[in-house]
């Protein structure tokens, strides 16, 4: 893993990557121990349900989210946020389409493998 990012970075000139799916992934900024990730979602997109040993705070910037988080859904819509546990069960759909902003504890090493 790369050890961090630029200490700046400018939208019109980040990388934003194409998950599929109707997912969209651009890296805000990062070290070790600390990532931010904003991520779009196209109308009806999920983020399917998973687990990982990182702690993540979520905001939505716009849009209209059905978050689960162990067994437990709840809508956010923007302005809202949540928090995910270590190695909880979660995942969204939206509905609407929108954007998210994600942040880890520590930094997801598999969003910058090659």
């Amino acid at each position: 893993m790369q050890k961090q990012s630029p200490h700046f970075s400018f939208g019109n000139e980040t990388e934003i990557e194409d998950l599929g799916n109707g997912l969209k992934r651009q890296m805000l900024g990062y070290n070790e121990e600390l990532m931010a990730v904003k991520i779009w979602f196209s109308e009806g997109a999920i983020g399917y349900n998973h687990a990982h040993r990182h702690s993540q705070v979520t905001y939505v910037v716009e849009g209209e989210f059905h978050f689960n988080i162990d067994g437990v859904t709840k809508i956010l819509k923007a302005g809202d946020s949540c928090f995910i546990p270590p190695f909880a069960d979660h995942g969204a759909t939206c509905p609407t389409g929108g954007i998210l902003i994600d942040t880890f504890s520590p930094a997801r090493e598999d969003f910058l493998e090659e």
